[in-house]
């Protein structure tokens, strides 16, 4: 037994940061999302949370090279204030999860897996989503300020980066600049969570911080097979496969916060 994890379960829990590693390298997106819910089916949503920290914090920065040095000063000119109050968010988002119920944090991380499932797929219109209000209110600064608040405290407490995806998504940027400010702001809140984590003692022993350093070398590993795998299937069946995984998982986690599994 390791920081309070059998064998077993350790194992599980390397196997679940290796393929949120897939689906990041693959799809692109989804590491918060599929690492941290289905860790919360392993472990207690709280522990699944911080030991994402830590591999999502390696995966980001190496895609931050993705954003072009010509392109750093505009893009902290257009985003310095998204990600101070992000990173304002996330503080609040951290000290709200030492005292969040756990049945409560699980039904809260199912219900944003299946809301990021709704914003990906394309088999029907989400209404709102693509209301032409939301997208100019985002792009203003109070309201960029107002999301990055927001963004932050979903992901302090739950480690979900799904609503800084949409928000940058909403933007139309080209894809290395949305892949690198997407990067920064991840790294820059991670860095954030992982201070914080452990200043306020949310990891409680340095076991649960080995796990998290350790979990890092199988999502890095995941991330490249991901890409291998990207070259070799169809864009739209990889898509549908992280979709349908992702789903499942939403369903199991909302059913378990609920009180059903």
């Amino acid at each position: 037994m390791f920081a309070g994890f059998e064998a077993t379960t350790l194992l599980l829990i390397f196997a679940v940061t290796c393929l949120g590693g897939v689906v990041k390298g693959a799809a692109g997106f989804g590491y918060d999302v599929t690492g941290t819910a289905a860790l919360a089916v392993i472990v207690d949503p709280v522990s699944a949370s911080l030991i994402m920290i830590l591999p999502m914090l390696v995966a980001n920065l190496s895609l931050v090279g993705e954003l072009d040095r010509s392109e750093v000063r505009p893009s902290v000119a257009r985003f310095w204030l998204f990600l101070l109050t992000a990173v304002v968010g996330t503080v609040l988002g951290m000290f709200a999860l030492g005292f969040l119920p756990v049945a409560g944090l699980t039904f809260g991380i199912g219900v944003l897996t299946l809301a990021y499932v709704a914003s990906r797929q394309k088999a029907f219109e989400v209404p709102g989503l693509s209301s032409p209000y939301l997208a100019e209110t985002a792009s203003s600064k109070p309201g960029g300020a107002a999301i990055g608040l927001a963004s932050g405290v979903v992901y302090g407490a739950t480690n979900i980066a799904v609503q800084v995806v949409a928000y940058l998504d909403s933007l139309e940027l080209d894809r290395s600049t949305f892949i690198g400010v997407l990067a920064v702001i991840i790294v820059g809140i991670s860095g954030v969570r992982l201070a914080l984590a452990w200043f306020l003692g949310l990891y409680g022993s340095d076991g649960l911080v080995a796990v998290s350093v350790v979990a890092s070398a199988p999502g890095l590993v995941g991330v490249g097979a991901g890409a291998v795998l990207r070259r070799r299937l169809a864009e739209r069946t990889l898509h549908l496969g992280v979709l349908v995984l992702l789903s499942v998982i939403g369903v199991r986690l909302v059913l378990n916060g609920a009180g059903y599994v």
